[in-house]
């Protein structure tokens, strides 16, 4: 560890801290992964997609403009090095749990029922006291993601214990 890490202090002029490029070229690393997976998609005939874009265009797309905004996020840290912080609280660590319950969940029982799971715990997590305000908003942004998806983008969603009731 860095001794200006635990003061907080920033570097000495002309002094890097490399700990804080760590992030960004974890991104970078990413992307181009993301793009290699990518490049290896089959094309998929036009009479499938018709005169839309081939299934590896968009994460190709979408990690290229991640890869732009972390260039920008390179020059911030370079020109202004963040000041370190302390340890972060319970409730980032929980998240990043509820995170991984979701998966969980979605993975072995039903994606719709572990988003209004997951929504209702960070709700309170973060410190919503009102249940029913909590259990709305899990209820309602659930239906809104299922939806928009189904209806409006006509995507359909892993089966699962909602999901095959609804889709029959």
């Amino acid at each position: 560890m860095h001794p200006d890490d635990v003061t907080g202090r920033a570097p000495a002029p002309g002094r890097r801290r490399w700990f804080d490029l760590g992030l960004p070229v974890t991104v970078f690393v990413f992307c181009a992964a993301v793009i290699h997976f990518s490049l290896t998609f089959d094309e998929v005939p036009e009479i499938i997609v018709g005169d839309s874009m081939q299934p590896r265009v968009f994460p190709i797309f979408l990690m290229v403009v991640m890869g732009l905004l972390n260039i920008a996020l390179i020059l911030q840290i370079t020109r202004n090095p963040p000041k370190r912080v302390a340890l972060e609280p319970g409730v980032t660590w929980f998240s990043v749990v509820l995170m991984g319950v979701f998966y969980i969940l979605a993975e072995h029982v039903d994606m719709m029922l572990a988003l209004p799971v997951v929504i209702f715990c960070m709700c309170r997590l973060w410190g919503e006291t009102r249940l029913w305000v909590a259990a709305l908003t899990a209820v309602i942004t659930t239906c809104a993601i299922f939806f928009s998806f189904d209806l409006v983008l006509e995507v359909r969603f892993p089966r699962g214990v909602l999901t095959n009731i609804y889709y029959g």
